[in-house]
């Protein structure tokens, strides 16, 4: 038996990935050099150093509960990490089995004059023993609304974890952004069974020549009408493609990797975050800088236009600005999460901004006051398309929110409570995503489910379970279709009007 420390370090990053401690990860990685290891991720499955430690853990119980004359004597008390790899604590407890086997060993039956018959084996019942492990690969979820493996259609061709997917706002078209340095584009309108795929090569000049750039494509987002595709990338570049896989711009400012980028709504303007701790505006019809704020004083994490041409920008310096087109300061500046503040949302009107942080919480906030107007305990967030100013005026407005506890809650945002509690997920939910209709909502999970939802009732209406954990889900324009994005490489789509 041997291993690397490439290996280990791997699976450390892995770790990190799948406890969401991104950038940590990221900073891991970089001092470790992972993009260097020849390492298929793809092949990895998740929570593999968990795994591995607890083989480890139970290989050292078997140790000192089995003798050496090959008996066993179950341990009366399990064993912690901390204590497995204290020697004087696994030589003591080793000890002590020996010292209680001979005591076994040594001590008389008491018999009371009588003839003692074997004790009745318990009687059945439909309780598990807490010894008993659980089934892994079971889900506890009706049948009749479990959609099968026929039914979905899984797309192959990432060479690693596939981070994000996001549909086209026109057509059937699914993109798709990996650890392989590449995103993708999958046609799923003419030929689902059979998709064509377009591989969009995230490339750096080195040499004279183009070379892979062998980081992770962090974020994509289509413009408002489908026709350009924009990517982000851990290379420190912005990239816009066409629908047929041409590279139209390349954007080059940030120092540093780039860990978010939207278009706005009109389509003429990119607004990125970056590692630089700086956020720029781009003019996506040339490919420049428009402008660029330097407010924070650690890494953007995350941006959301509030407008066309105002927006809002989070941090690991726990702030969030609001930011104007032109104005040379923040417009409104909001404090009050004691971690790094990684994810913010809009509403529909752009009144109410929602922001979820390392600190376990989600807090409300609204451009007419500095302090926030819920505090709520969350991980990863989005607003419904429903309420004033939506195509769906005559429904609520709903905030979803998702969780490391493994569940997904509902908001009543104006009253600050919670509606339903949805709690099938088993592994930590990553990402959620309300059908356009407001009716549904997607929520995928590291248990490798992605589940669909009623908003109105709280109920599971579908579930499906796929190869890797989930690290995005996503609706097409129609809302017939959910897309996935898997740790395990894997893309797949869910057909609901086969259902």
């Amino acid at each position: 038996m041997s291993f690397s420390s490439d290996e280990v370090n791997f699976l450390v990053y892995r770790y990190l990935q799948e406890s969401g401690f991104s950038h940590s990860a990221y900073t891991f990685g970089i001092e470790s050099h992972i993009s260097q290891s020849n390492i298929n991720g793809a092949l990895v499955p998740p929570a593999a150093l968990l795994s591995i430690l607890q083989k480890g853990l139970q290989y050292t119980e078997a140790e000192i509960s089995i003798g050496e004359d090959g008996t066993e004597q179950r341990l009366g008390e399990s064993l912690s990490l901390i204590d497995a790899v204290m020697p004087e604590v696994v030589a003591n407890r080793q000890n002590m089995q020996n010292q209680q086997k001979q005591a076994t060993k040594t001590e008389p039956p008491e018999t009371n004059g009588t003839t003692e018959e074997p004790a009745a084996p318990p009687p059945t019942t439909t309780t598990t023993a807490s010894t008993t492990p659980a089934p892994v690969e079971t889900m506890e979820v009706d049948q009749s609304i479990e959609i099968p493996a026929s039914k979905a259609t899984v797309l192959r061709g990432h060479e690693s974890e596939v981070f994000i997917c996001a549909w086209n706002p026109s057509t059937d078209l699914l993109a798709s952004g990996s650890g392989d340095s590449t995103a993708r584009i999958w046609d799923m309108s003419d030929n689902p069974a059979n998709p064509n795929q377009l591989v969009l090569r995230h490339c750096i000049q080195k040499g004279g020549t183009e070379v892979p750039s062998n980081k992770d494509v962090t974020s994509l987002d289509w413009n408002c009408d489908g026709t350009l595709l924009a990517t982000g990338s851990y290379d420190g570049y912005a990239r816009i493609w066409r629908t047929d896989g041409l590279l139209a711009s390349t954007l080059g400012q940030h120092k540093g990797p780039i860990f978010a980028l939207k278009w706005n709504k009109r389509g003429n303007y990119i607004l990125s975050a970056g590692v630089d701790k700086t956020t720029i505006i781009w003019d996506a019809a040339t490919g420049q800088c428009t402008q660029q704020f330097s407010f924070h004083s650690a890494p953007a994490l995350d941006v959301d236009w509030q407008s066309n041409q105002s927006f809002a920008s989070c941090s690991t310096d726990q702030c969030i600005h609001v930011c104007k087109l032109g104005v040379d300061k923040p417009i409104k500046s909001f404090q009050g999460h004691t971690n790094e503040v990684n994810a913010i949302k809009w509403d529909p009107q752009g009144q109410l901004l929602a922001s979820c942080s390392d600190d376990m919480t989600l807090k409300i906030w609204s451009m007419k006051q500095d302090t926030c107007v819920h505090d709520l305990q969350i991980y990863t967030i989005k607003w419904s398309p429903t309420g004033t100013g939506t195509q769906n005026p005559n429904m609520n407005l709903i905030l979803a929110s998702a969780s490391f506890d493994s569940t997904v809650r509902l908001w009543d945002v104006e009253r600050g409570v919670c509606i339903h509690t949805l709690t099938k997920h088993t592994e930590p939910v990553y990402s959620v995503a309300f059908s356009p209709d407001g009716k549904f909502l997607a929520s995928g999970s590291f248990d490798k489910c992605v589940h669909i939802w009623s908003t109105q009732s709280g109920q599971l209406v579908h579930s499906y379970k796929g190869t890797g954990g989930i690290f995005e889900v996503c609706w097409n324009s129609r809302g017939s279709k959910v897309g996935a994005s898997a740790s395990d490489g894997s893309v797949f789509v869910l057909d609901l009007r086969k259902l």
